[in-house]
């Protein structure tokens, strides 16, 4: 005879899109959350503060080797390199009023092509890093605005 069989729909109702896409979003923040984007910014640009802090005391300890253990005289003697505006070191090229001028490390390239500017650094005249020598002839770099790591600092 006649067996009459009831339409099947096929498809997703409303409640089960709903839930996925809510699952889709809680998973999405919590992996937004942990990876902590501005976490991981901040650390790259401090990678990059050491590495220049590093290279700007290379060169000065380059500059030392050819010059028979002397440094720029235009470095100041302190004992906190982070406490006085007076050991920024100035960019290369600019007018350096106040700051360290180390230019004598970029002349004719011979020690670094130019001084590395900090990468949150918004100055047309310091770099962002500051440079200080101790009384007993250690020299300090360090890198004032430091996102992740506090202070970084370098001392040879």
């Amino acid at each position: 005879m006649f067996e009459f069989h009831s339409p099947v729909e096929k498809g997703f109702t409303l409640i089960e899109i709903l839930l996925v896409i809510a699952l889709i979003a809680i998973l999405s923040s919590i992996t937004i959350v942990a990876l902590n984007p501005t976490k991981q910014f901040g650390q790259a640009k401090d990678t990059t503060r050491v590495s220049h802090v590093n290279a700007i005391l290379n060169a000065v300890n380059q500059y030392s080797l050819d010059n028979a253990g002397l440094v720029p005289s235009t470095i100041p003697t302190g004992t906190d390199c982070t406490a006085s505006s007076d050991y920024e070191i100035c960019q290369t090229g600019s007018e350096c009023g106040t700051g360290v001028d180390l230019s004598v490390l970029t002349d004719l390239e011979r020690y670094i092509v130019s001084i590395p500017i900090d990468p949150a650094s918004t100055s047309t005249e310091s770099t962002g890093y500051n440079i200080v020598k101790s009384t007993y002839g250690r020299i300090t770099v360090c890198a004032r605005n430091a996102d992740e790591n506090g202070d970084i600092s370098v001392t040879r």
